[in-house]
C-alpha cells in the first residue's frame, strides 16, 4: 500500500482498489458481449444520467420524457405538425406528434436496434437534437411497458415491448388517424423505484419547448402551452419581478438572445441548442458571456471587470447548429466548436452577432444604455467595498479544511462534466451531536457534513459584505466553493438537516434566507433540499416502523397492535448512527426547495424574515390552530 501511494501520489482508497483489481483473475470468460437493452439497463447513467425518483428535475424519468419529446420537436422543426399532445396518468406517459410518422417497415427497428435511425442523414433532419439514434431506445429498455404507434398515409403500425423485449409486433392496418407517432411508456419501477412525476417540472420542460418554437402548441393534461414572443416569454415566465430595463431582444439567423439586469446577486442563464435545454451550458454560453463583456467595454470605453458587467444579469440564448456535439448522451452541455461543415466557429458566430446587434441596440436606446452603465458602476462600487476584507475572509475560510472542525468532507465532489458524480451531497446541520450522528452514518465517498455553531445571522436586507464579515457564512460559502458563483459548486445536493422542532425550523429559514439573498441560483438550479427525518419510532418485539408524520404514527400503531413502544425523536442527535444510516441512504427523503415564477423572493423574505408585522402574527396563529385542531381520529380518517 505504501509503495503504491508513493509511486502514484493517490490516496489509500484508490490504492486499495488498484491492488484489489491486480489480484483478480482475468481471462476469456471475463469478456462479455451484452445486448443493447442489457447494456442500457446495466449502465443507465451513460444514457439518462442518474435514475432518481422524480423529486429532482434532472431525474431519469424526466430524461425519458425529454427523449421522446425531442423526436416530436424535430418533426416540428422540419415543418411537419403544429401540435404535440402529452399526458401523464399516474406512471403512464403518452406523447403524440403529428409529423410524418416513422416509415412503417422500420418502426420496430427504430426503437429496438442500435445505430438505426433517420438522423444520420442530415437531409432528413437538419439542426436536430437527437443524432445518435439512442434516446428512444433507452426509453424502451428502461420501461416496463413501451408501445410505439406510427401512422403514415392511412396506415397504422404498432409494436409493443416490455423492458426492451418485443412483446408483439402488430400487422399494419388501415386507419383514419392523422399522420404522426404516438409513444406510450411506463418507466420501470424495478429501475426507478417508487417514482412520481411532478407536474411543475413537466410544465417547465414543455414551456421551454414552446418558447423555442414559436407557433408550436403543446397540450398537457388539459393545459395548452403556446408562445408568440419566444425567449422573451421564457424570461418573463421565470423572472419574479421586472428587470431594471426593458428586455433586450436580439434575433438573427440561427440565433436568438434576450437579457436584462435585475437586483438579485449572481448570474442567471437559460441556454439552448436546437431546442435542447443545455442546463450545463457549453461553448455557446461561454461565448455569449465573453461577448457581452467585450461589447459593453467597447461601448462604454472602459475596461470594467467582467463580474461587474454580468452581476445580476438574467439572459437566455438559443442557437441552431448542424450536427451538434454534446458532451454526454443527456445533451446538457454543448461541446461543438463549429456551426457546421464549412461554417464559422460557434464562438466567432456568437461574438460577431452580439458585437454588431447589441452595439446597434445601445446606440438606438440611450436610456437603456444609461441604466446598464449605472448598474455596472454600482456593482463595481460594492465589489471594491468588500475587497479589503476578502483576504481576511479567505484566510479564515482555510480553517474549513485545515482544522477539519466545520467540514467533514467526502472523497467525491460534484463535477458537472461527469454524470456519475451528480450524487455528491453536503449536509448542513447544527450542533455536535447531530453532526456527529450524520458523520458516523454517512457514505464517506459521496456525503460531506458541515456543522453550524448555533443559529446563523438573519441576513435579510444586508449587503454581501456580511458573507465575508460573518464567520459562519464565510466558512459555509468556502465549503460550498461558491464565492465566484455556483459554476464551481463542490456538491450537487446541498441538504439542510436540522431538528424537527421550532429551533430547527428557525435555522432552516435563516439558511434559506442566506441562500436566496446572496446565492439564489443554488435554489433556482435545484441544488437545495430539506432532509426529512422521522419524528417517531414505533416498534414491538418483531417489527420497527419509522414515522415522519403524526398520521404515519397512528397508522403504525394500528398495524403493530396494542401497546407498542413509541419514541419521539426530539433532535437529530437522539437518533443513533446505526439508525441514521436508513435515513440518509438509498431511501433518503429529500424535499426539494423550489421556486416558481410568482415566488417573489423579496416579498417572501420581507414577510417571513422582516419586521414582525400583525399580518405575520395572524398567519402564525391561524396555522398553529390548524395543527392543534387535528385529533387522532381525524388523522385516521
Amino acid at each position: 500500500m505504501k509503495n503504491c501511494r508513493e509511486a502514484t501520489g493517490v490516496n489509500n482508497y484508490i490504492c486499495a482498489k488498484f491492488l484489489q483489481m491486480s489480484v483478480v483473475g482475468y481471462s476469456e470468460e471475463h469478456i462479455k458481449t451484452l445486448e443493447w437493452r442489457e447494456h442500457i439497463r446495466l449502465r443507465p447513467g451513460m444514457y439518462i444520467g442518474k435514475l432518481g425518483d422524480g423529486s429532482s428535475q434532472d431525474d431519469g424519468i424526466y430524461v425519458l420524457l425529454k427523449e421522446v419529446m425531442d423526436n416530436a420537436i424535430d418533426e416540428y422543426i422540419m415543418g411537419f405538425g403544429k401540435k404535440i399532445d402529452v399526458s401523464i396518468n399516474g406512471k403512464e406517459v403518452r406523447v403524440r406528434d403529428y409529423g410524418r410518422g416513422i416509415p412503417l417497415g422500420k418502426v420496430l427497428d427504430a426503437v429496438s436496434k442500435m445505430n438505426t435511425g433517420a438522423k444520420y442523414d442530415s437531409k432528413a433532419f437538419k439542426k436536430s437534437v437527437g443524432l445518435n439514434g439512442i434516446g428512444v431506445k433507452a426509453v424502451n429498455a428502461l420501461s416496463s411497458r413501451f408501445i410505439i404507434r406510427s401512422i403514415r398515409d392511412g396506415q397504422l403500425k404498432v409494436s409493443e415491448f416490455a423492458h426492451g423485449v418485443t412483446v408483439k409486433d402488430h400487422q399494419m392496418k388501415a386507419t383514419t388517424e392523422e399522420n404522426g407517432v404516438e409513444v406510450i411508456f411506463q418507466p420501470d419501477e424495478g429501475m426507478f423505484g417508487n417514482y412520481f412525476y411532478i407536474s411543475e417540472y413537466v410544465d417547465s420542460m414543455l414551456k421551454n419547448y414552446v418558447y423555442l418554437n414559436s407557433g408550436l402548441v403543446i397540450n398537457f393534461n388539459g393545459n395548452k402551452f403556446f408562445s408568440r414572443n419566444g425567449l422573451a416569454d421564457l424570461l418573463n415566465e421565470n423572472m419574479s419581478k421586472e428587470g431594471l430595463y426593458p428586455l433586450v431582444h436580439l434575433k438573427g439567423d440561427d440565433i436568438e438572445v434576450v437579457f436584462t439586469h435585475g437586483l438579485q446577486y449572481g448570474e442567471d442563464y437559460y441556454s439552448f441548442v436546437n431546442g435542447q435545454h443545455t442546463t450545463q451550458g457549453g461553448t455557446h454560453l461561454i461565448a455569449f458571456r465573453e461577448a457581452i463583456v467585450r461589447t459593453f467595454r467597447d461601448f462604454y470605453k472602459k475596461e470594467y471587470d467582467p463580474s461587474d458587467i454580468r452581476s445580476s444579469i438574467i439572459a437566455a440564448i438559443s442557437i441552431k447548429v448542424e450536427e451538434p456535439i454534446f458532451e454526454s448522451q443527456t445533451k446538457t452541455k454543448l461541446g461543438s466548436k463549429d456551426m457546421g461543415p464549412g461554417g464559422s466557429s460557434v464562438r466567432t458566430f456568437i461574438t460577431e452577432f452580439i458585437k454588431k446587434q447589441l452595439d446597434d441596440y445601445l446606440h438606438k436606446n440611450p436610456d437603456t444604455a444609461g441604466i446598464i452603465l449605472k448598474k455596472i458602476q454600482d456593482s463595481e462600487k460594492e465589489r471594491k467595498a468588500i475587497s479589503s476584507i476578502q483576504k481576511l475572509a479567505r484566510d479564515r475560510a482555510k480553517k474549513v479544511s485545515l482544522h477539519n472542525k466545520k467540514l467533514r468532507d467526502c472523497r467525491m465532489h460534484y463535477n458537472s462534466n461527469d454524470s456519475n458524480k451528480l450524487d455528491s451531497t453536503i449536509f448542513i446541520t447544527e450542533g455536535d451531536s447531530a453532526s456527529g450522528s450524520i458523520t458516523k452514518s454517512r457514505d464517506v465517498e459521496t456525503q460531506a457534513v458541515f456543522s453550524l455553531r448555533g443559529k446563523p445571522l438573519n441576513s435579510f436586507g444586508l449587503t454581501k459584505k456580511i458573507v465575508y464579515e460573518n464567520e459562519e457564512f464565510n466558512l459555509l460559502q468556502a465549503a460550498l466553493n461558491i464565492e465566484d458563483g455556483i459554476e464551481n459548486l463542490r456538491y450537487n445536493n446541498v441538504v439542510i438537516a436540522t431538528d424537527a422542532d421550532v429551533d430547527g425550523m428557525h435555522i432552516r429559514l435563516l439558511l434559506l434566507t442566506f441562500f436566496l439573498q446572496f446565492f439564489p441560483d443554488l435554489v433556482r438550479k435545484g441544488h437545495v433540499y430539506i432532509l426529512q427525518t422521522p419524528l417517531f419510532r414505533v416498534r414491538n418485539k418483531k417489527e420497527t416502523k419509522y414515522c415522519y408524520t403524526p398520521e404515519e404514527k397512528v397508522k403504525a400503531i394500528k398495524i403493530l397492535g396494542p401497546n407498542p413502544e413509541i419514541t419521539r425523536f426530539k433532535g437529530l442527535g437522539e437518533i443513533s448512527p446505526d439508525e441514521f444510516k436508513h435515513f440518509i441512504g438509498k431511501d433518503m427523503r429529500l424535499e426539494p426547495v423550489r421556486m416558481k415564477k410568482n415566488d417573489t423572493v423579496n416579498g417572501y423574505l420581507e414577510f417571513y424574515m422582516g419586521k414582525n408585522t400583525p399580518e405575520r402574527q395572524d398567519f402564525i396563529i391561524e396555522n398553529l390552530r390548524i395543527e392543534e385542531d387535528k385529533t387522532e381520529e381525524e388523522v385516521v380518517k
